[in-house]
């Protein structure tokens, strides 16, 4: 259960720095995916979140996650990696079959397709992300940033 407050505890408003933080955060993060997006769908069949599942499935043992655990490893609610795997699906980039050991879960697998598509989409990919991200990081710490990230969403 979340630690709530008593009532005789006091908050601390946000700084304003904290605030400034928290809202380009809020703003950066659907910014560059829908700019990533829009970016892979100019040059490729699939679009940047089609792409993170794919990478996702790349890195997994056996080149497959269960559903539920692709879903949280790309930040999306299970019915949203549904759609987002039915549409690879049906491209015939992913395949979804029945957990072995357990009847109720599902695994999504990539395809030997999913991989040429992958391969294929990675230059749009990198050359989006650069432009759209680490373009804009020049003079920054990358790695003190990945850290601050990782305590905010760890895996």
């Amino acid at each position: 259960m979340a630690d709530t407050v008593k009532p005789e505890q006091t908050i601390k408003p946000l700084t304003p720095d904290e605030e400034a933080f928290l809202r380009a955060l809020g703003r950066a993060t659907p910014s560059l995916s829908r700019a990533v997006d829009a970016d892979m769908l100019l040059e490729q069949p699939i679009s940047g979140t089609e792409y993170t599942v794919l990478m996702h499935l790349s890195e997994a043992p056996d080149s497959q996650l269960r559903m539920s655990d692709l879903a949280n490893t790309c930040g999306m609610s299970v019915s949203g990696m549904t759609r987002v795997v039915n549409r690879l699906e049906a491209q015939s980039l992913v395949l979804r079959k029945r957990c072995p050991d357990d009847g109720r879960g599902w695994l999504a697998s990539l395809t030997a397709s999913g991989w040429t598509c992958l391969e294929q989409a990675w230059p749009t990919n990198l050359a989006s992300l650069r432009r759209h991200v680490f373009s804009r990081m020049e003079g920054c710490d990358i790695a003190a940033a990945a850290r601050v990230l990782e305590r905010l969403a760890p895996q």
